[in-house]
């Protein structure tokens, strides 16, 4: 089979490509002595990537499946040893959904051992337990409709009986998100074992194209106020106990902004992850860092002004190669020092917070005119999520050499009866 590009996932085992001759990429698994093979329907290629994870982890729940008769199976029992949490399944007509959702999370924390962070794997259990159960409960899958799901999202925006309007908090759009993305696995595991011949539509009703929004981040005046701010704290601080801690918050905050780390990665960060090296192509000093995070280990390669607060924490606190060098920051100290320069939330009412850090450097790339894709890499995530919620709204991304092109109007044509024809007098 000739493609045109090849990426591979889940340590060789899941390949995402796409053939010469068409715009889509493709997924494919070897699994039960066969291979499988499913178009993910998708010409951007993070948008396909995630389809194959999904479509991976759905073939080989279904095959465990298949493998013992209509019985979820665990690991332990595929070696002789008792079972210890599996449901078996019951009769499939009339299956309630609290039966579909134990399946479910039993064969998701099976099948996601070492692939999925754990805390994000409870997250599932906990939208079963608090928001799924009270509503679905003991309705029948088969029963679960379209109307049945709006009235589900429905009630999640509406507020309880007693509780008036304006005490009532609306859970976020990211949250009422990953419930139904919970939900839509547990009727896709219902479907799978045959319970439901197909899902119900879980779209949004009236749906429209959804405001651009943009995270939360300091502006160059406004960094350099909160820098500033540090750097006085740390010079002489309102308390001489609190000398360690304000030192390392104004390290952190320019450590942060100029190499544009995750929060829970600076603070897995240790001491052997980070080197000083002079860059070939600017000759500047840089920090080299193997990240280890969201998205699995990575590279950073940061801006000249990282180095010096990492020599100093180095200096401070370096006593072994495996040290953290942040660890765990104290978010008081800089929530306090947001407060009182009155930068807490940004124009829109958003929240800052030491994430802000990171769309910060970003921002500030885009705007000295940096290459998008090489942002997107250095910062490990992907070209589609920049240019959604960071060059939407920098105005140094806007080519104006493009933007305002003059059309030069084409000479006139010349009349009939030109020189060329002569006059008519002439031509008697």
């Amino acid at each position: 089979m000739v493609v045109a590009d090849h990426h591979t996932l889940m340590d060789g085992r899941l390949h995402v490509y796409r053939r010469p001759n068409s715009r889509f990429w493709q997924c494919s698994t070897y699994l039960g002595g066969r291979n499988l093979r499913q178009s993910t329907r998708q010409d951007n290629l993070a948008v396909a990537t995630e389809f194959a994870r999904d479509w991976y982890l759905d073939v080989h729940a279904e095959h465990r499946v298949r493998r013992r008769g209509g019985e979820i199976v665990d690991p332990g029992q595929l070696n002789g040893e008792p079972r210890s949490f599996q449901p078996r399944l019951r009769a499939r007509a009339g299956q309630r959904f609290k039966d579909a959702a134990e399946g479910f999370l039993a064969e998701y924390r099976t099948l996601t051992i070492g692939e999925r962070n754990q805390s994000y794997v409870e997250t599932k259990a906990r939208h079963v337990r608090r928001v799924l159960l009270p509503f679905f409960g003991d309705t029948p899958v088969g029963r679960i409709t379209a109307g049945r799901i709006q009235e589900f999202r429905v009630s999640r925006l509406t507020p309880p009986e007693g509780v008036e309007l304006a005490a009532f908090r609306k859970p976020a759009r990211s949250t009422l998100h990953q419930e139904f993305v919970t939900l839509r696995q547990i009727l896709k595991w219902a479907n799978r074992n045959g319970w439901i011949s197909a899902l119900p539509d879980m779209s949004a009703p009236y749906k429209q194209s959804g405001k651009v929004s943009h995270r939360a981040w300091f502006s160059p005046e406004e960094y350099r106020q909160l820098y500033e701010a540090t750097r006085e704290r740390a010079r002489s601080p309102r308390n001489e106990r609190w000398r360690p801690e304000c030192e390392r918050l104004h390290d952190y905050v320019l450590f942060m902004a100029n190499t544009g780390l995750r929060p829970d990665e600076a603070s897995r960060l240790q001491f052997r992850d980070v080197s000083i090296v002079a860059d070939e192509r600017t000759g500047e000093r840089i920090l080299e860092i193997e990240v280890r995070g969201k998205r699995g280990v990575g590279y950073c390669k940061s801006m000249p002004g990282a180095v010096v607060p990492f020599e100093r924490l180095k200096k401070r606190g370096a006593s072994a190669a495996t040290d953290l060098i942040f660890g765990k920051v104290q978010r008081e100290l800089f929530n306090t020092v947001l407060g009182e320069l009155g930068l807490k939330r940004d124009r829109e009412g958003t929240v800052r917070t030491a994430y802000s850090l990171r769309h910060t450097y970003i921002c500030l790339r885009l705007m000295e005119g940096a290459d998008i894709y090489q942002i997107a890499k250095n910062c490990r995530t992907s070209v589609e999520m920049i240019e959604k919620f960071y060059a939407s709204h920098i105005k140094n991304t806007l080519d104006t050499s493009a933007i305002n092109v003059r059309k030069i109007p084409a000479p006139k044509a010349r009349r009939r009866g030109s020189k060329e024809a002569g006059s008519p007098a002439t031509a008697a």
